[in-house]
């Protein structure tokens, strides 16, 4: 079983095989690479995890566990629930402000390409997409009930159609740098508009 990242030598392995991710990309990446960006010898890296595919494991544990991180900062529960929405939706298409972020997207896309190769690796990803799937149910759920959303709105639908716009955000974002804000008002044109109540024909 690959251990959880719940201290800091581990932490820093993540800082590392992050780096070493944008730098070098999924396919050419080795342990000596990661070892080469981290405080830790290649021996520790494989104290820790036998494998590469077992760091990486953790390595998407990682970086789901500070997207989910994000996306729950930026959602008030007590807020009424379009304004709950747009607010995850902003979270989830505001990455992190870093120089490297570009690389870093190129990297996961690189890596969720090895997916059907790769059980783990699928598994995290669909793991993942359920994840998301359910909170954004969830708040629409709440504003069918509210009457904040139409009636007749189907909520795992719904949410289902936004994690497919968002896994397209990030090829077109990586493939031909099209810009999230145009992703974020695709989505409220044919999400967040068509579910407010006074959409209904």
């Amino acid at each position: 079983m690959v251990p959880d990242v719940d201290g800091e030598p581990k932490a820093a392995i993540m800082r590392a095989t992050y780096r070493a991710l944008c730098r070098h990309g999924y396919a050419d990446l080795t342990m000596q690479d990661i070892a080469d960006e981290a405080p830790v010898s290649k021996g520790t890296l494989h104290y820790h995890y036998d494998s590469k595919r077992g760091l990486f494991e953790a390595f998407q544990r990682y970086i789901s566990r500070r997207f989910f991180g994000r996306l729950r900062a930026a959602d008030d529960p007590d807020a009424a629930p379009p304004a709950r929405l747009a607010a995850i939706l902003d979270a989830a298409l505001s990455p992190p402000d870093r120089d490297d972020v570009q690389d870093l997207q190129r990297a996961l896309l690189e890596l969720k390409a090895q997916a059907p190769h790769e059980p783990q690796i699928r598994a995290h990803v669909d793991e993942a997409d359920a994840e998301l799937r359910d909170l954004l149910a969830d708040v629409i759920a709440a504003g069918v009930e509210s009457g904040d959303f139409r009636a007749d709105a189907d909520p795992a639908r719904t949410a289902r159609f936004i994690v497919t716009v968002l896994a397209g955000n990030q090829a077109r974002q990586v493939s031909v740098g099209q810009a999230p804000e145009t992703t974020r008002a695709l989505l409220r044109t044919h999400v967040e508009d068509r579910l407010r109540p006074e959409a209904e024909e």
